[in-house]
């Protein structure tokens, strides 16, 4: 693989860190957007690799190694942002009124820095030795090869380029169009009730989750679709026929709100165990790993000395790891600062927040970063773990007795389920942050890079993410506010982000506290995941391309139903694409494989184009709204598209999916 060992090519460079920390910004503000829209992040490795290459082509000396940097540096702040998969929660229960700057900053930087020690020690079990595929890294470490291989790799680049800005370009235009300037509506809904039961059907019309549901992939995308018909199907029709419905309630509220505070328990149930599942697989494994990295601290093994196998030493790791548990500290002591606790109470809490955090944060990090390796960063069940952390950091409160004489008092309550929240929001940046990096750390493998010199990089990556989240958080929050949590009277809740996960983990801390859980609906999901779990376990048996991934079945469940929508459309579109590209390929006479392999990877590109077109509109409207305080500042006049606004989007939408066809088929 070493062909020169790369001795004397710039790694660590002032302009890929300053480049770097660009992308980072745009990759990050899209994730919080479609975070907080939808509940879905994607994985920014691929894009931000290929960005890098063509821009750094502009300069002299840029190497493979160079871009490598800039990808590792940037893909980490990306993934940083699953934070907003719990801070939400804080505003929405009312602890918080808005993003406080350094608070947020805190609790991502030191949870990210965190991750990226836990995982120092892993790399060589999982990286090195392991025969994990690691899908996402891999694919990284291709799409840098072929830009900076061969002379005709700028034309590669370019093209490439070319892609991720016509799915940008598409969907930017659509979104300004459909959210911006109100021309068509960005969903359509049909309701039917039978009797008393309410069935829906929706439609959504956004590309960013096409671009999500492309990558998924068709297995996941019936997965999800399952999960949709067991809500909306079977659920929500069943619950709506035996409660009963007050005279002047709508039947399109009336289900909503049966979806909303029933059905979803049954999806949380269904992603939770579907995590204990994956980490009870992963558990022998891992325990090797937690082994293997001990005695590498103990002993100081240094592997081999060659360049590429050498991590940062274990005195800096350690080092820095002690510092991040003194920023825990900190933060957490800001955080209750305001609250009124005795001196030993609030020594109390956050010496225990603090050594949660550390103690969960770590074996999560082990988990994920397995996790990471076999079904790729995009797939890894962060909210289903941020699920079961909520559970047993409120249980654990509970227990250790901490919070009762908090829970006597009604503002108490309160400061209870937000310690709960905030403890586990430093959890799942830990183990966002592992996620990733595994990843990365197997592309720099491939392509030769220097593992200590992308630990900076990483390093390097969660301070700018964690810079970058709380203005971005604050900017959405002011322009669109979130539901049940607008920030002005008089605001457009039809507008406001679902933040569907902060909304669940909020009312699962919130349950345990006031003893009000709905463990009913839990258990039903725990025990239908079960089956489904046992119905994988046979399709797997079996053999062949079916399966059924459980996480994603409660997805289905848990998202709004107009995403899930979605998401299946732009899995059948990938499909329906991979199904012509066999016809061809047969026609040509060639491997499927090998004919296929160029039109997937710009399926990729053009895909994550979708994502970060419409979610830096946006991020842009919400810039627009905040300046001049209107709600909808670009609208036309909305009454003469009301009524054909829903058959405008459709076939808009149509056609976008069209050309995205046109556009990754190969010409004949």
């Amino acid at each position: 693989m070493h062909h020169h060992n790369g001795t004397g090519l710039p790694e660590l460079t002032l302009r890929g860190m300053v480049l770097g920390a660009l992308i980072t910004v745009v990759f990050t503000a899209s994730n919080v957007y479609l975070g907080l829209k939808v509940g879905l992040t994607f994985s920014s490795a691929i894009p931000a690799a290929v960005i890098s290459m063509a821009v750094l082509r502009f300069f002299s000396g840029a190497n493979i190694l160079e871009n490598n940097m800039v990808q590792t540096q940037a893909s980490a702040a990306g993934t940083l942002s699953a934070i907003i998969f719990i801070l939400p929660g804080l505003v929405m229960m009312g602890h918080w009124h808005g993003f406080p700057f350094w608070q947020t900053l805190g609790i991502c930087a030191a949870g990210g820095m965190l991750g990226v020690m836990f995982s120092i020690p892993l790399r060589r079990v999982m990286v090195v030795q392991s025969g994990l595929p690691y899908p996402e890294g891999v694919a990284a470490a291709e799409i840098l090869r072929v830009g900076s291989a061969d002379a005709g790799g700028g034309e590669q680049t370019r093209r490439g380029l070319r892609d991720i800005l016509f799915g940008g370009v598409l969907s930017a235009g659509f979104s300004l169009a459909a959210s911006g300037l109100k021309v068509f509506a960005e969903n359509m809904n049909l309701w039917f009730s039978a009797g008393a039961s309410v069935l829906r059907l929706p439609v959504g019309f956004s590309l960013a989750l096409v671009g999500a549901g492309y990558m998924i992939g068709i297995v996941s995308g019936v997965a999800i679709l399952i999960g949709l018909v067991i809500a909306w199907g079977i659920a929500v029709p069943y619950l709506t026929a035996v409660t009963p419905r007050d005279a002047g309630t709508a039947v399109s509220a009336f289900a909503s709100g049966i979806w909303s505070s029933q059905v979803r328990f049954m999806g949380a149930g269904m992603i939770g165990v579907s995590a204990v599942w994956t980490l009870a697989t992963l558990f022998k494994p891992m325990l090797e790993g937690v082994k293997v990295s001990l005695s590498t601290l103990s002993r100081r093994e240094q592997g081999s000395g060659d360049r590429t196998d050498q991590d940062m030493s274990p005195a800096w790791i350690i080092a820095i790891s002690l510092a991040m548990i003194a920023l825990l500290a900190v933060v957490f002591a800001s955080f209750l600062s305001e609250a009124p606790v005795s001196l030993a109470l609030f020594a109390g809490l956050i010496a225990y927040a603090v050594a949660f955090a550390f103690i969960f944060g770590f074996l999560v990090a082990a988990a994920c970063g397995y996790m990471a390796g076999l079904i790729g960063s995009s797939s890894s069940p962060i909210s289903g773990i941020g699920i079961v952390a909520v559970i047993l950091v409120s249980l654990l409160l509970l227990a250790s007795g901490a919070v009762d004489p908090l829970l006597a008092t009604p503002q108490g309550g309160k400061l209870a389920i937000a310690i709960a929240l905030f403890v586990t929001a430093a959890i799942i940046a830990v183990a966002a942050i592992a996620n990733d990096n595994l990843q990365d750390l197997k592309t720099g493998q491939l392509v030769g890079a220097t593992p200590w010199r992308q630990q900076v990089a990483l390093l390097v990556g969660c301070a700018v993410g964690a810079a970058v989240i709380p203005p971005v958080l604050n900017l959405l929050y002011n322009a669109y506010g979130f539901t049940g949590a607008l920030p002005r009277e008089g605001m457009d809740a039809a507008q406001a982000l679902a933040a569907p996960q902060a909304t669940l983990m909020t009312a699962i801390a919130t349950g345990i506290f006031t003893r009000e859980l709905n463990w009913t609906m839990l258990v039903i999901g725990v025990a239908l995941g079960v089956v489904l779990i046992a119905a994988d376990w046979l399709l797997a048996r079996r053999g062949g391309v079916a399966r059924l991934p459980v996480l994603a079945v409660g997805i289905g469940i848990y998202l709004p139903p107009t995403v899930s929508m979605a998401l299946f459309f732009g899995a059948v579109l990938g499909w329906l694409i991979d199904g012509r590209l066999r016809q061809r390929a047969a026609a040509a006479g060639q491997e499927f494989d090998d004919y296929a392999e160029r039109p997937r990877q710009r399926g990729i590109l053009v895909a994550s184009g979708l994502i970060v077109g419409e979610s830096l509109v946006g991020v842009l409207l919400a810039a627009l709204i905040g300046f001049t305080g209107k709600d909808a500042p670009l609208a036309l006049a909305a009454d003469v598209f009301d009524g054909i606004g829903q058959w405008l989007g459709l076939l808009a939408f149509l056609l976008v999916l069209w050309s995205v066809a046109r556009r990754v088929l190969p010409a004949r």
